[in-house]
């Protein structure tokens, strides 16, 4: 019975945060210690169910033409102060996605190195209050074409990592508006944020293997089951849903996430 309930949870919040970018993690964790389960079993299994169905999500958004991942190497390298990362992929999507893994990566890094010296709280309510003007600046300009800004993009990706090391949990609501106010679609902000998120939890799941070194299968089969299953349908739902209508329920979402942390914070 609790195997059908773990399969179900992961299902639902799985595709929402497949069709959104965002709310799988923070959403089902609560549910789960609510549950039962211990936050060191939980947090194991919720990282490694992110990075299957991280890479199986970009797969679908890629096949269903939500995003173009060309991850062959740019011989011609356009971006010129790129090509000394040695590697650069074609399409602009998986561009975005690579300079996502590798910033978010530097970030969380840096997170773990501050983490003892920058008050955990302080830093939670600097980013619940860049979330919610993030929101706010996406339902403002809904009618504006944004250019491409991608200093802005780099900072964005570089605290979504930075976010994610230092409180398990933040990425997509940030990421992925920070990739739509940087001047990208949000279907394709979507579809990256699915691919990279799924990159950096994997790298996460190593690390706490390597510390722990313990997981609790019973508890990520049915989660990796049912988030497994959900990727298909909810970059389906990303196809068929207009543009516009997806940016109003990106920018809503991330003002009321942004706004309900920063009361928490405030204890309000």
């Amino acid at each position: 019975m609790k195997f059908i309930l773990l399969f179900f949870l992961s299902f639902i919040f799985e595709f929402a945060d497949s069709s959104i970018g965002m709310g799988y993690g923070t959403s089902l964790t609560p549910i789960l210690i609510l549950i039962g389960f211990p936050p060191s079993q939980i947090v194991p299994c919720i990282l490694l169910s992110e990075f299957i169905t991280g890479i199986l999500s970009g797969f679908f958004h890629h096949k269903f033409g939500n995003v173009n991942f060309d991850f062959r190497r740019d011989e011609k390298i356009v971006l010129r102060r790129l090509s000394g990362l040695g590697y650069v992929p074609r399409s602009e999507d998986a561009k975005v996605s690579f300079l996502l893994i590798i910033f978010g990566v530097i970030g969380a890094i840096f997170s773990v190195i501050l983490a003892l010296n920058i008050p955990k709280k302080f830093v939670n309510l600097y980013i619940s209050i860049m979330v919610t003007g993030i929101g706010i600046y996406i339902l403002i300009n809904l009618k504006k074409k944004i250019a491409f800004k991608k200093n802005i993009f780099l900072f964005v990706a570089f605290l979504s990592g930075f976010n994610k090391g230092i409180s398990a949990g933040g990425y997509g609501p940030l990421v992925t508006g920070g990739q739509i106010i940087s001047g990208r679609s949000a279907k394709s902000s979507i579809g990256s944020t699915s691919l990279a998120e799924g990159i950096i939890c994997f790298v996460s799941f190593l690390i706490y293997i390597f510390l722990e070194k313990k997981i609790d299968f019973k508890l990520a089969l049915p989660l990796l089951l049912g988030a497994s299953l959900s990727t298909p349908f909810s970059a389906l739902v990303v196809k068929k849903i207009e543009e516009k209508k997806m940016k109003i329920f990106i920018g809503i979402l991330i003002i009321i996430l942004g706004v309900l942390n920063i009361f928490k914070l405030l204890n309000i």
